[in-house]
């Protein structure tokens, strides 16, 4: 059983940066596909970026050249970092591990509890 634990959300301002840490666990995690969603009250939860060591990475149209997202060498810990913070980039952040899909769709199999991330203009 992989276990992911978000943490690193908050606050900021328009144009500001945060990073979000994903720390993850379990048996051949290191061979899964990672990702980042996102999701605001009423809506459906959204794919931010993924990743996979041998596929590669997808953003969203909404983050491509604001966000990046990284893993360490050792496959422990996933990275969001956030530049250029907007307002609509405010909702609940989620980290996601999957053994086989790879995309920005609500298919992950393990699920953080999420962390929040608020902008103010």
């Amino acid at each position: 059983q992989v276990q992911v634990v978000e943490s690193g959300g908050g606050s900021a301002q328009a144009g500001g940066s945060l990073r979000l840490t994903c720390a993850a666990s379990g048996p051949t995690y290191s061979r899964y596909c990672m990702g980042w969603f996102r999701q605001v009250p009423g809506k459906e939860r959204v794919g931010v970026a993924v990743t996979n060591p041998s596929t590669g990475t997808i953003y969203a149209d909404a983050v491509k050249g604001r966000f990046s997202i990284s893993q360490d060498s050792a496959k422990t810990t996933l990275y969001l970092q956030m530049n250029s913070l907007k307002p609509e980039d405010t909702a609940m952040y989620y980290c996601a591990a999957d053994p086989f899909y790879f995309g920005l769709a609500d298919r992950f199999t393990y699920w953080g509890q999420g962390t929040q991330v608020t902008v103010s203009s």
